[in-house]
């Protein structure tokens, strides 16, 4: 069997996605990967063919961090994904013949290898990083940080929002599904439900508790976060001590988040190890950092096993695969989809919140010591997780789709 997957150029739609594809390798499959150009060389080394995107995509960038508010943030990153939508068509098409997969894993905001995908005929999944965005019954509306409200102020409140959300929608996520659908040659939807879980399965990185219940579509199958990390050239050494310790995170996607780890420096150094990764932020641009150790990439995975708290901007990556380790999470939410990934944690008790415009270090070191009292809230999550089956579950799924279906 041989899959192609297919991502955004962006680690935290790549990473997700490697959990599924080793396990698929690891059952004989021949497994292809197109992604940032960053990450091919941690691709191969993993044991999967890879190779980058068309640099077109990648010069691409986005510029949410430059918008004043949480819409204009939203509109500047769909207008991204929009432009490059039609560079995605023949990108992929280009894959598709180069390799001729039986099967293709296809990141959901890349609208225009989505468009070849539907159109081709062959058996795609879409891969899902982040909360589903449709509304549901009892789930406020996406991108406003919301927390569930029961009845009867619950459906009261989110009435309107939802309606500022659908016209969200058809102003700014309507255009980019249209653009790759225009540039690959199918009809325009004129709603934006429309444009939802059009594959076959849509493999859902996350799970109950931390997801709000809801109703899930036939083809969704939630299936846990990826935990992959790229290796590190080195094994982690930690900071001595007996003091507690702190993970810190900058986004992988550059967001100029650095006043979350320069806050971290300046309010938790004295009473916790601090490691901190930055990521897109140049760690010199921090001041001094004291016995803190501080990289742009280091691997979770090897340091999660020691952390009490991980403070974060609320990307699902860092945030999921730090309650997948059963550690509680304070998040500092930065924009994109982040204050909903905040308002799940404080929902599910797994965790506490700063806003990004109260951000302190005072405001901080007792967000953080509140959080370490949320081991428990992150134990429920660390279970849910796990009772998806996780990747060998999503390997499954993914066979499945190539299996006959059984005779009436």
């Amino acid at each position: 069997m041989k899959v192609l997957a297919y991502t955004s150029p962006a680690r935290g739609h790549l990473n997700p996605m490697m959990g599924p594809l080793l396990e698929l390798r690891r059952r004989g499959a021949e497994v292809h990967v197109r992604t940032l150009s960053a990450g091919v060389e941690s691709v191969r080394a993993a044991g999967l063919e890879a190779e980058p995107l068309a640099p077109a995509i990648e010069a691409i960038e986005h510029t949410d961090h430059l918008a004043s508010n949480q819409m204009a943030s939203g509109a500047r990153s769909y207008a991204t994904l929009g432009a490059r939508a039609p560079h995605e068509v023949p990108d992929f098409e280009a894959a598709l013949d180069a390799i001729g997969p039986d099967l293709a894993l296809v990141d959901c905001t890349t609208y225009g290898a989505k468009a070849v995908a539907e159109r081709g005929g062959i058996p795609w999944a879409e891969s899902q990083p982040f909360l589903l965005q449709e509304s549901a019954p009892g789930v406020p509306a996406a991108g406003l940080g919301m927390r569930p409200l029961r009845a009867p102020l619950g459906p009261l409140r989110d009435r309107p929002l939802s309606m500022v959300a659908s016209r969200f929608d058809s102003r700014f996520r309507l255009p980019p599904v249209n653009a790759g659908r225009r540039a690959a040659g199918l009809p325009r939807l004129a709603h934006i439900a429309e444009s939802h879980h059009r594959a076959p399965l849509t493999l859902y990185y996350t799970a109950e508790p931390f997801d709000y219940p809801r109703p899930l579509p036939p083809s969704v199958r939630m299936v846990g976060p990826g935990l992959w990390d790229p290796p590190a050239a080195a094994p982690v050494e930690l900071p001595a001590g007996d003091r507690p310790l702190v993970l810190v995170a900058c986004s992988s996607e550059f967001q100029d988040d650095g006043a979350i780890a320069a806050t971290a420096l300046a309010g938790l150094r004295d009473r916790y190890r601090l490691v901190v990764t930055t990521a897109g932020v140049d760690p010199a641009s921090l001041g001094d950092h004291g016995d803190a150790l501080v990289d742009r990439f280091l691997p979770h995975g090897e340091i999660l096993p020691h952390a009490d708290v991980v403070v974060c901007h609320g990307g699902m990556g860092v945030t999921q695969k730090a309650l997948s380790f059963g550690v509680p999470v304070c998040v500092v939410p930065w924009g994109r989809d982040q204050l909903d990934t905040a308002a799940h944690v404080v929902e599910a008790e797994a965790g506490t919140r700063v806003s990004r415009r109260r951000l302190s270090p005072a405001r901080l070191a007792v967000a953080v010591e509140k959080a370490r009292t949320c081991r428990p809230g992150a134990a429920r999550v660390k279970a849910g997780y796990e009772a998806t089956g996780g990747a060998s579950a999503a390997a499954d799924a993914l066979e499945a789709l190539l299996s006959p279906a059984p005779a009436r």
